[in-house]
């Protein structure tokens, strides 16, 4: 059995909880159970318990073993000095706090279905530990925690806003700036397009804004994609450009060799994406402004509709040509950047300034766009989950991610649902 059973037994309360005694043979009662703590320091914070006829007010503490409290170096750590309870499932050593007091121990037993239940739950498909057992779980509860994932995971998303907003002193243009161009590089280039942006300035990209050629020379020579010697001329020309402003504005570029071009379709490149880039902070200044304005999914959607210089219409990087063709942004990708960006920063600046009209619309977005493509949504579909738009696969994206491939089973409600039925079964 792990630990972690034993402070979900505490948490839900799923043991009986009269008729208790310490392990000195004190009634105890518990009055209050206390707040989990998800933090270093003692279990559960501000607990409140009856041991004979003493009320004591403090923390509780939890292992297997009594054992485990030295084990953890816990009598060298003065923050568990105000530990009025030791919870555990085998007593094998008096604990003492700094002073020589001893503190009382509680012993409680998991009943044997629940730990039954729950040695078959994490022993479960390698993909979703519980998928044998969803066909017991309410539909009507799996909306209701549907919702709740979707929140969880933007209220993360917002709070990677809001530090962001924090670092650039509360310039959510220059955060929207940044969090796009991490967007376009997806999961495989999100680290080097980030890095650009922040070594390129929005405001100096600004002074810029009426020539596309001077945008794509900063964008290239920063991500340090321009060549010294080349043969390609409109290379050539966007060099000169560069070698220009970087002494202009005293920039430095990124390292060339953290772009990722391996197993990538050259769709998808490096260059393509910074050339589209390049076309959106080209044409549309203003960007939050014109995204906080826009009255429907549509409107914000051709926000993010451009295509490229031509230059790029016939190569997929520089001094190397290919058959021409538009390197138009799919409605795909599009949607992407609105479902990992946009609405993520509608639901932060709607917190930001108390606008729950606001983060309704970001939620209202999600509905309205098609479920996301990907292996972990096939998975989940192969389940008979089905994933009708972006706010289902988004949810279920945060539950694999957060819980599931983290092993979070007993802080996730479709467990706590699965381990309920086992104690009533």
């Amino acid at each position: 059995m792990k630990e972690a059973l034993l402070h979900y037994v505490w948490q839900y309360k799923m043991f009986c909880p009269t008729n208790l005694h310490t392990t000195d043979g004190d009634s105890l009662e518990i009055i209050d159970y206390g707040k989990k703590n998800n933090n270093a320091g003692p279990d559960f914070f501000n607990a409140k318990v009856k041991i004979g006829e003493t009320i004591w007010v403090g923390n509780i503490e939890i292992h297997l073993s009594s054992s485990d409290w030295l084990k953890h170096r816990h009598d060298k750590d003065n923050r568990y000095d105000n530990v009025i309870l030791h919870v555990v499932n085998v007593h094998d050593k008096e604990i003492l706090r700094s002073n020589g007091d001893r503190i009382p121990t509680l012993i409680i037993q998991p009943a044997p279905t629940l730990i039954e239940k729950y040695e078959e739950l994490i022993a479960g498909a390698p993909f979703i530990h519980c998928a044998h057992y969803w066909g017991i779980i309410p539909e009507g509860f799996l909306r209701i925690y549907t919702s709740q994932l979707l929140t969880e995971r933007l209220c993360r998303k917002a709070a990677a806003i809001h530090s962001k907003v924090n670092e650039t002193n509360g310039d959510w243009e220059e955060t929207l700036y940044i969090t796009l161009a991490s967007a376009f590089g997806q999961s495989t280039n999100a680290y080097p397009f980030e890095r650009l942006a922040q070594s390129l300035p929005l405001r100096l990209i600004a002074k810029q804004h009426d020539s596309l050629t001077q945008i794509e020379a900063m964008l290239f020579g920063q991500a340090g994609l321009l060549n010294d010697t080349t043969n390609d001329e409109y290379e050539k020309r966007l060099k000169q450009e560069y070698d220009f402003l970087q002494n202009k504005f005293g920039l430095k570029s990124i390292d060339k060799n953290l772009w990722v071009f391996a197993k990538m379709r050259p769709a998808n490149f490096p260059h393509i994406k910074i050339a589209q880039l390049a076309q959106i902070l080209y044409k549309r200044q203003n960007l939050l402004s014109a995204i906080l304005e826009a009255t429907n999914l549509q409107e914000i959607r051709e926000l993010f509709d451009v295509s490229t210089s031509p230059y790029w219409e016939s190569h997929y990087s520089f001094n190397s040509a290919s058959a021409k063709r538009k390197k138009h942004m799919g409605n795909t990708s599009i949607d992407l950047i609105i479902i990992n960006l946009v609405v993520p920063l509608l639901f932060a600046y709607a917190q930001k300034r108390g606008l729950p009209d606001l983060a309704e619309k970001a939620t209202d977005i999600l509905e309205q766009i098609k479920p996301e493509r990907n292996s972990i949504i096939t998975q989940w579909q192969s389940m008979g989950i089905e994933c009708k738009n972006a706010y289902d696969t988004q949810a279920f994206l945060e539950l694999k991610k957060r819980f599931c491939n983290e092993n979070n089973c007993l802080r996730c409600s479709i467990a706590h649902q699965i381990l309920q039925k086992g104690i009533r079964s």
